[in-house]
């Protein structure tokens, strides 16, 4: 599997710079995977087009400012990404330009200096291709995070080029717990009215992952299979685990998962060492996964998705184009173009849906 295989065109212009306004009324294509049909709503839509016997998991993780502004010791400014804190007054993060152990950066808007460490074994933490570092701040750790979050802005992707007029634009408005270095941006679409219809048709639950470099590092192999997914932590809580497991196991709904975040806890849960292969239940607890989805894969607990449309060659795209071919339905993936998926994003670039994180979104039965 080549990344070539995942490879499309989009104009810069199908890129969205803001959000739908409101947020439920961006567009939303409905995929089903049976028929191989394609039709187009609206977010607001959602209630209605999602079967009754439908639940539905969302990623209540909150974005945390990480991302700073500072200088080197050579004067050059840069920009620092925290991606994950360790504790101790100490962050993982990545950097542009890079940076070197043992140099200290200065940042912005207050007296607050941090000490570059590598990323390796010896601190609990591996970096396979070179990206991460560990920064040692200056400050203590009850001090600390009130400093980063006044310094600190949201860390939206490169190729959103306006700079956000209200930080809680690129946060969903159920995040809750943890720290994300991105948001789950299919959670984006939702409004309080929108949730309130969808929790009085549908039974709702929450997990958290905290999103990082293994959702969105680029894939810089031309063999998907050696590209190396970075760690991201996630928690189930046992009230949350029990209750889907009587939906699933009891009631026998099928579970709805609120992007691809969500998907990756929840297929990476029911693998684990100490699950029966056979129950494919959910265990409480606190984890952390690199799993890495693509064709052909057998999806385990998740039967429908909800998610944005992604950029070509990434890792989030692969994993939509494994949801939507075999063993998931008849169509075997040969390659993006020519698959049910790729035929969707033709779709949507001909009706003029927007793509990315403050982009439209699709439903897949």
């Amino acid at each position: 599997m080549l990344l070539s295989d995942f490879h499309y065109d989009l104009p810069d212009s199908f890129i969205a710079q803001q959000q739908a306004v409101p947020r439920d009324h961006a567009k939303l294509m409905l995929i089903n995977r049976v028929p191989g049909s394609i039709s187009h709503h609206h977010i607001y839509d959602l209630p209605a087009l999602l079967p009754p016997h439908y639940f539905i998991v969302a990623n209540n993780t909150k974005v945390f400012p990480a991302r700073l502004t500072g200088h080197k010791p050579t004067g050059g400014k840069i920009e620092v990404l925290l991606t994950k804190p360790l504790g101790h007054s100490s962050y993982l993060c990545i950097s542009k330009p890079g940076l070197n152990i043992g140099d200290i950066v200065r940042f912005q808007g207050s007296s607050l200096t941090g000490c570059v460490q590598p990323a390796d074994s010896k601190t609990g933490t591996t970096d396979p291709i070179g990206y991460e570092r560990i920064i040692k701040f200056n400050q203590e750790e009850s001090l600390l995070r009130t400093t980063l979050s006044t310094i600190g802005t949201m860390p939206t992707p490169p190729y959103i080029k306006k700079m956000l007029k209200n930080a809680k634009d690129y946060q969903t408005i159920y995040a809750k717990y943890g720290f994300s270095a991105a948001a789950p941006t299919a959670g984006l679409h939702f409004t309080p009215s929108l949730l309130q219809n969808i929790k009085h048709s549908h039974s709702w639950h929450e997990l958290t992952l905290n999103v990082g470099l293994g959702t969105f590092l680029p894939v810089k192999v031309d063999d998907i299979s050696t590209h190396h997914m970075h760690h991201e932590d996630y928690t189930i809580s046992p009230t949350v685990s029990t209750a889907i497991n009587l939906q699933r196991t009891v009631l026998c709904k099928k579970l709805l998962s609120i992007g691809t975040t969500t998907m990756r806890a929840l297929e990476s849960n029911v693998a684990l060492p100490h699950s029966s292969p056979s129950s494919q239940l959910l265990q409480p607890g606190s984890y952390s996964t690199n799993i890495f989805i693509y064709p052909p894969y057998q999806f385990k607990i998740t039967d429908a998705l909800m998610t944005n449309f992604h950029l070509p060659g990434s890792t989030l795209l692969m994993l939509v184009s494994a949801f939507c071919t075999y063993p998931q339905s008849k169509h075997q993936f040969t390659n993006f173009k020519d698959s049910l998926l790729g035929r969707a994003y033709h779709e949507a670039i001909k009706n003029h849906y927007r793509f990315f994180s403050f982009g439209d979104a699709m439903l897949i039965l």
